[in-house]
């Protein structure tokens, strides 16, 4: 088990993605700790994932401040330290050009995929401090790697999460803590149908077929990696 007894929290863990690399996670011997907005999702999750190990679940808004301290008081307590954390959770917003893009939804776009992001970890960090290996894996996308047309805030976005990821990678360095952003590349959850409802979905990979890389970064075997961009379709078996 190449996870045995990290204790990981994953956001936006309820569905998509997050569900899928947590029940990876989980098999590979780690604590995990999911955390969405919406109650029964999460609930859905946690009953689905329990068989496959140490599980747990808050119901969390990253934006709001309160929200933040229940997660941080909540590892703390049960923990005491935070050894991997995946900023995973995102919305993706409307398709469309920037001049017709309404601005109350780019701000929600910007609130959720980026600002929530810096404000979780912000306020992890002491706890990955007391980790002996930590490790922060913001997942990015295609498009937060090159910007595309109609694709708006949800590129500008994960633009920003790539910013995020070198500036945390050399701040946290110091601390033995590495920080890596993670391009899924198209992957068959509710999110990508929605942006490219043409496509068929059962050409592209699981939420679990992509999470070698996120194991790998999760791992002791990446210590070291840090400040770096990895896509997970090339580490698909």
């Amino acid at each position: 088990m190449k996870l045995k007894d990290k204790i990981i929290l994953v956001t936006g863990g309820s569905k998509g993605i997050g569900k899928g690399i947590s029940k990876v996670f989980l098999n590979e011997g780690a604590n995990v700790i999911i955390c969405a907005r919406n109650k029964e999702e999460l609930e859905s999750a946690e009953n689905e994932l329990k068989n496959d190990g140490h599980i747990s679940s808050l119901r969390a808004d990253l934006t709001n401040p309160s929200d933040i301290t229940l997660i941080q008081e909540y590892i703390s307590n049960n923990y005491g330290k935070l050894d991997i954390l995946i900023n995973n959770a995102s919305i993706l917003g409307l398709n469309t050009k920037i001049e017709d893009y309404p601005e109350n939804l780019w701000n929600k776009v910007i609130d959720i995929n980026l600002n929530a992001q810096f404000y979780i970890t912000k306020a992890l960090i002491p706890l990955l401090k007391k980790s002996n290996n930590g490790s922060i894996i913001n997942v990015s996308s295609t498009v937060g790697r090159q910007g595309r047309a109609n694709w708006g805030a949800y590129s500008v976005s994960k633009f920003g999460i790539e910013a995020l990821t070198q500036i945390l990678s050399q701040e946290l360095e110091e601390f033995n803590i590495r920080v890596n952003s993670v391009n899924p590349g198209g992957t068959r959850t509710d999110m990508r149908a929605a942006a490219v409802p043409g496509e068929d979905p059962m050409t592209l990979p699981t939420p679990s077929d992509i999470a070698p890389v996120f194991v790998y970064l999760a791992s002791d075997e990446s210590i070291g990696e840090t400040g770096k961009e990895f896509n997970a379709r090339d580490w698909i078996n």
